[in-house]
């Protein structure tokens, strides 16, 4: 019998997708990036008092913020498990956030985005946060930041709230995730980003949110149990597939970072690569490789640096490897109609 070729999607698949086949440590391409481009982090999914490598993730994002210079911080939500904080003065902040990031490297801005989690808690105690520290940066629900790479491009940051859209968080009242006094306020959010893109003229737009549009398709049967279900069957959750995406298709949006799915994932569809950096802490028991062309379940987050040309991610580990880098180039050409 003819051997197959091994390739990369199938070294992933036989490793169980955790993306051992790609180690290596952080590449010297990325010291070089220093002061040549826009370099941030983002992670998501972390906050359990240092505990799931949570600690140690940290210790190798203040490594590659001071390698890189890096000058912010995105979270892509679920800052604080399990139930969020009670308020501006809970223990949490100190034991899941200031004394974890703790390297000066990552006494820079943190852009944030509420997750699910942070919806069993008080999600405003999120946003008063940001009146008491001089890093979280959480002005309002939704929001854009704009920034500007060493060689005068234009970046534009429109990070969302993402829970409102799923309507699954509806069915009991909205008692566990306490989303309901902010339905009526999905159209307007919608609305919000969808003009805010079409009026942007920035070089690059990159929108945050904390749940994923797409991600890896499961590939092999679920137990009646399985949790996020409908997200594995479909690759996607169809709420957003049907609301947010044609939103960033149509204005030519060329990244979306999210977390909830606790990996590391890259997946491309249309003009966009849908990045999962949901693995600042505790890690999920599978990854679902259908339709997706990396996933690692080591705990980690993503360096990104941009310039005029091109925007490149590289996923990190918490030991400190390098797992996977992509390269986007600069989309050009104007929006969709629609």
């Amino acid at each position: 019998m003819s051997e197959l070729p091994l390739t990369r999607r199938s070294v992933l698949r036989i490793l169980g997708g955790v993306g051992i086949a790609a180690v290596m440590p952080l590449s010297r391409a990325w010291a070089d990036a220093r002061g040549a481009s826009l370099n941030f982090l983002a992670v998501g999914d972390w906050g359990r008092h240092g505990h799931d490598h949570q600690r140690d993730v940290a210790t190798r994002m203040g490594e590659s913020a001071e390698l890189l210079g890096a000058r912010f911080v995105v979270s892509v939500g679920d800052n604080f498990y399990e139930n969020g904080v009670a308020s501006v003065d809970d223990p949490a902040w100190k034991t899941s956030f200031e004394d974890i990031y703790t390297a000066a490297s990552l006494q820079v801005p943190w852009y944030v985005a509420l997750g699910n989690h942070d919806y069993r808690g008080n999600a405003q105690a999120q946003l008063d946060y940001s009146a008491t520290s001089s890093r979280w940066r959480l002005p309002a629900r939704w929001y854009r930041v704009t920034a500007h790479t060493p060689d005068a491009a234009q970046v534009e940051i429109f990070v969302i709230d993402t829970s409102p859209m799923i309507r699954s968080y509806y069915a009991h009242g909205a008692r566990l995730i306490k989303v309901g006094d902010q339905q009526a306020n999905v159209p307007v959010q919608l609305a919000w980003l969808d003009a805010g893109l079409r009026a942007s003229t920035a070089d690059w737009k990159i929108v945050v949110g904390h749940h994923p549009i797409y991600m890896g398709r499961a590939v092999r049967h679920l137990s009646h149990f399985a949790s996020d279900r409908q997200l594995r069957t479909h690759g996607g959750l169809p709420d957003l597939v049907a609301q947010l995406d044609p939103i960033l298709q149509r204005h030519r949006v060329p990244l979306y970072l999210n977390g909830h799915v606790h990996d590391l994932q890259h997946v491309r569809r249309g003009v966009t690569h849908y990045v999962c950096t949901g693995a600042g802490s505790r890690m999920a028991h599978y990854c679902d490789m259908g339709g997706s062309d990396f996933c690692s379940l080591h705990s980690g987050f993503i360096a990104c640096a941009v310039n005029r040309a091109r925007l490149r991610v590289a996923y990190r580990d918490y030991r400190g490897m390098e797992l996977h880098v992509v390269d986007i180039p600069r989309t050009t050409g104007p929006a969709m109609r629609g």
